[in-house]
């Protein structure tokens, strides 16, 4: 009887192991799920209460069970809890008192990072309303647009964002909008002041019955996409999608005792989503800075003893492209959230900055579906989770970049690729994983579903991203569909090329293009470089290379020189502007340069070059 109890016993400590041997990720694999199926159960029965527990619920709890913690930290001022609490429940009487607004209003917010983005947020949610996140940036045509497309009644307004406003003043006041500056006066006619109201108002709690008629469903925030072309839109977000977003920041161990750093625009799903939400929930402390700044960045989280930081894009190279200091591993930062971030970057951040446990992801604002790569697989954005691909219905699909349209079948339905192949992302539209769309875009709306993908009447999330899945289920992203390009037959994935430039050591940073040029099929690839500021361009050197490293067709024919390389308020690169203007000599006053195999090097674009180029007497 003992030798088989203990047979049964040495199985049982020996099953991990086993398990762990042949699936050496399944018990990261099963966590995540669980976490993400309790998520799921909690927000489901969230939605069943009444009232509806919001993410607001979660902050008025903190607030009394913490009321003189931290949430804010802002420059050297400090705000607690219940601070936040109380100047928010001002913030809900001003509006409703003095404005009129009431639950379902939309008020539009246009202000950059600073403490009263967070309060006029937290006093919108307690009166019900819904609150649309315009862009600091943009102005003229682009600010009508997204004022007009969410909605709204009212228009808050940072004052350092005068000449903004009232470069639009006109058309805002035939609309009868109402507009106020974020602060005790103003001194444009036509715009009042918004503080000075606040100031007067009493900061008891606010009654449930001035939210009673929120649902999951009902929008919370608008968010606008970064606009990398065409006009941004506005994507809805729930009540139900706030919860999800802050999946990012829970899955990946936030606690409340973590002091979070965001150099990210709050008018962006990152920042708010991850940041600021996640913050809320966890019961964390936010660092606010209002923009990034690469020379300050170690001073701050120093400064403020943070210990997770958030990333998007471009952000942690530009650290790691920052001169070396020798307290560059004198910090408390443990973890780093976000996405957009090479594998050789990184490396290198690691590698220079310590062992900061990062944690990409991948989703789009409006998307409905996101991955998390919990593992920390340098280079991947995620992996194949068997237990959730059971519930969440995603593939990747042939495209074809040269139709700007998936690749379908005799029978007219999508095609699956195979692992190790580059596909478009969909995701099944369904009552967990839902698409809510743009507000006041059914158009664009329309466009990012796929109807008939693998059977009649089924329904998916165009993604727009190009992905791959590699043999060990992990998942990589290629490139956005609109940044491939296709020449001699081959698809070029601007992220690849870009990877490959910018490892040249006299290359700061680099945005990779796809131009037309007349009388060619396609478009050819052409790079905007900036140098460093103690090197020189070498023409020889990244012809060398890209020839080593880049298949001919891949190869950047045109390069053009820039001191700045225009950016999102996201740190993604934009291009529309680029691609438009090409590489005519005569219209670029940048420096450009033509890709001559003759020569072995990239030689000055001169007129000659452009003009023989359009008459075909120089071949590509």
């Amino acid at each position: 009887m003992l030798p088989a109890v203990y047979t049964a016993l040495a199985g049982l400590l020996l099953l991990p192991l086993l398990v762990n041997f042949c699936c050496p990720y399944f018990f990261q694999d099963m966590g995540y799920f669980l976490r993400v199926a309790g998520l799921t159960r909690r927000v489901r029965s969230y939605g069943q209460r009444r009232p509806v527990r919001t993410i607001l619920q979660v902050f008025l709890e903190k607030a009394r069970k913490t009321p003189h913690k931290p949430l804010l930290l802002f420059r050297d001022e400090t705000l607690t809890y219940a601070q936040v609490d109380r100047r928010s429940n001002q913030v809900a009487r001003a509006l409703r008192d003095h404005l009129g607004l009431r639950q379902g209003d939309c008020v539009a917010l246009f202000m950059g990072n600073e403490p009263a983005y967070v309060w006029l947020w937290l006093g919108l949610a307690k009166l019900g309303c819904a609150m649309a996140c315009l862009n600091s940036n943009i102005r003229a045509k682009s600010l009508l647009h997204c004022f007009q497309c969410c909605g709204a009644k009212v228009l808050l307004v940072s004052p350092e964002l005068q000449a903004a406003i009232e470069e639009v003043l006109p058309s805002l006041q035939k609309d009868d909008v109402a507009i106020y500056y974020v602060s005790r006066t103003s001194n444009t006619d036509g715009v009042g002041s918004l503080l000075d109201k606040v100031d007067q108002v009493s900061a008891d709690p606010i009654p449930e019955s001035w939210r009673s008629e929120v649902t999951l469903s009902t929008p919370a925030v608008y968010i606008y996409t970064s606009g990398t072309t065409g006009l941004p839109k506005a994507a809805i977000i729930n009540h139900s999608r706030v919860w999800y977003g802050c999946a990012h920041a829970t899955a990946t161990g936030i606690k409340e005792d973590d002091i979070i750093y965001t150099t990210l625009p709050l008018y962006h799903s990152a920042a708010l989503m991850i940041g600021l939400h996640g913050c809320l929930v966890t019961g964390a402390t936010l660092v606010l800075r209002t923009k990034f700044s690469a020379s300050q960045f170690w001073d701050d989280c120093r400064k403020y003893n943070v210990t997770v930081i958030q990333y998007i894009g471009e952000l942690l190279r530009y650290l790691c492209n920052s001169p070396q200091k020798p307290n560059d591993r004198d910090h408390k930062v443990r973890l780093a959230l976000g996405n957009g971030l090479r594998g050789d970057v990184w490396r290198e951040f690691i590698k220079r900055f310590g062992d900061i446990h990062i944690y990409e992801g991948y989703g789009s604002t409006e998307g409905n579906i996101t991955f998390v790569n919990y593992t920390r697989k340098i280079g991947a954005i995620g992996r194949v989770n068997y237990l959730q691909k059971k519930v969440i219905m995603y593939e990747l699909i042939k495209y074809d970049v040269e139709k700007d349209e998936p690749v379908r079948d005799g029978n007219g339905y999508c095609i699956k690729v195979p692992k190790g192949e580059v596909g478009l992302l969909v995701c099944k539209i369904t009552r967990l994983t839902p698409f809510s769309g743009y507000s006041g875009g059914k158009t664009q709306t329309e466009k990012k579903k796929l109807r008939d993908v693998f059977k009649k009447g089924d329904l998916y999330f165009n993604s727009g991203d190009l992905l791959m899945i590699d043999h060990e289920n992990f998942i990589h992203f290629h490139d956005r569909v609109g940044d491939t390009f296709r020449w001699k037959g081959e698809n070029v994935a601007t992220t690849e090329v870009a990877d490959v430039v910018g490892l040249v050591d006299f290359v700061q940073e680099v945005n990779v293009y796809g131009v037309p040029v007349p009388g060619h099929e396609g478009r050819i690839g052409m790079a905007s470089i900036k140098v460093k500021d103690d090197h020189e361009f070498d023409g020889k050197k990244l012809f060398k290379h890209v020839a080593d490293y880049l298949p001919s067709y891949a190869r950047p024919r045109f390069l053009r020189l820039q001191d700045t390389i225009d950016i999102t308020g996201t740190f993604k690169h934009r291009k529309v502007t680029l691609v438009e203007e090409g590489f005519n000599p005569e219209v670029i006053k940048d420096s450009l340069y033509f890709l001559d195999d003759k020569a072995a090097m990239y030689v000055p674009m001169t007129e000659d070059i452009y003009n023989a180029l359009s008459n075909k007497s120089l071949k590509l």
